[in-house]
């Protein structure tokens, strides 16, 4: 092969390979749409005002829970080398019943369907 015949396919080459890889982002693009559709299909569809809602009794089930209490938290002192006392770690140990707040605030939103292979 003569010096441009080989030029010429190296660069046939590398058009094929740009057009290629431009193929494969295309079809990873529609792999990510496709699977995240999957992902959703089951999913129940809200209307924006509808999320507002659950957003607003997750709010309100927060602003249900006592976060000043002390015994909602496991707290570890510690004490540095110039004698102050300070906090070695804090633990929400009441979760619990955070979250039970939330959960009551929004299934306050919705009717439970009926299973029916219980019927």
């Amino acid at each position: 092969m003569s010096k441009e015949q080989l030029e010429t396919n190296l660069a046939a080459l590398k058009l094929l390979q740009n057009e290629t890889n431009e193929k494969l982002t295309d079809h990873k693009v529609q792999i990510s749409l496709l699977e995240k559709e999957l992902a959703d299909i089951n999913k129940p569809v809200l209307t924006p005002s509808q999320l507002d809602d659950v957003h607003e009794a997750i709010e309100e089930g927060i602003g249900g829970f006592d976060f000043s209490d002390n015994d909602n938290y496991n707290i570890e002192y510690g004490i540095d080398y110039d004698g102050r006392v300070y906090c070695e770690s804090l633990e929400l140990c009441n979760h619990e019943n955070l979250v039970e707040l939330i959960v009551k605030e929004v299934h306050k939103l919705f009717v439970e369907a009926k299973d029916e292979s219980d019927a």
